[in-house]
């Protein structure tokens, strides 16, 4: 018969592994707005190629910004998946 720490434990893995998975999510509104601004610069350079340097510029700045989003969302599904701070705290 299970005890109540193992019923816990598996309740909080449970849960950590759900939200490991919403926070994975967050990957996905990088990805589309780092496609958007990529597809925008293209259309500025075609427009106008003199403004090559400071529309690419101003790209990768804002592309790197975006990407960050994404890394703590997959640092968060990182923590709750491998360093659970969640299972220490089951008294059992």
């Amino acid at each position: 018969m299970e005890t109540n720490s193992e019923i816990a434990r598996a309740i909080v893995l449970g849960a950590s592994a759900l939200g490991a998975g919403t926070a994975m999510i967050a990957g996905i509104g990088p990805g589309i707005g780092e496609g958007y601004a990529v597809g925008k610069a293209c259309e500025s350079i075609g427009r106008q190629p003199e403004s090559s340097g400071a529309v690419t510029r101003t790209m990768f700045i804002g592309c790197a910004v975006a990407e960050s989003t994404g890394i703590y969302g997959l640092l968060v599904a990182l923590l709750l998946m491998f360093a659970n701070p969640f299972i220490n705290k089951i008294s059992g």
